[in-house]
């Protein structure tokens, strides 16, 4: 039987999670929300540091901002990957105006800019603009687990 460790979405309480099971029967054992909807969770700085120092496996971010052009023709596309990608990782988009500190120590000059983190490590980074299948190549290239 395999494991991961999950932060749920909803309220943020670290899940045990059977691999073994449906994915769409997962759900949190504090406020019973599917921890995987197939959608990127919306995080901020704290978010952010507790989905990837909790989490097992592989976690992408979405860094954009609500002003940024190529970030809002991204967005769909990101959208799109979660469905194909959970729930093998875990998808998250942080806002880059409300995350100085995240930005900062990844050295992220532009935006879109994507994140593949595992196991607390920075595994791949990325910016500008990519289309569905692209992202999900991208995320499959750098965790072998994924192929």
């Amino acid at each position: 039987m395999s494991h991961r460790h999950l932060i749920c979405g909803a309220c943020g309480q670290k899940n045990r999670v059977d691999m073994d099971r449906p994915a769409a029967e997962a759900r949190c054992g504090k406020c019973h929300a599917p921890l995987f909807s197939s959608h990127p969770i919306e995080v901020d700085e704290a978010g952010f540091e507790r989905h990837v120092a909790a989490t097992d496996g592989p976690v992408l971010v979405d860094v954009w901002a609500p002003w940024c052009g190529p970030c809002r023709v991204m967005g769909p596309m990101f959208e799109r990957a979660a469905a194909e990608l959970e729930p093998g990782v875990r998808l998250l988009k942080l806002n880059a105006d409300t995350a100085p500190n995240v930005s900062a120590r990844y050295g992220i000059r532009g935006i879109p800019a994507l994140l593949l983190v595992q196991d607390g490590q920075l595994i791949g980074q990325s910016a500008g603009v990519m289309d569905t299948a692209r992202i999900v190549a991208w995320v499959r290239d750098r965790v072998p687990t994924m192929a």
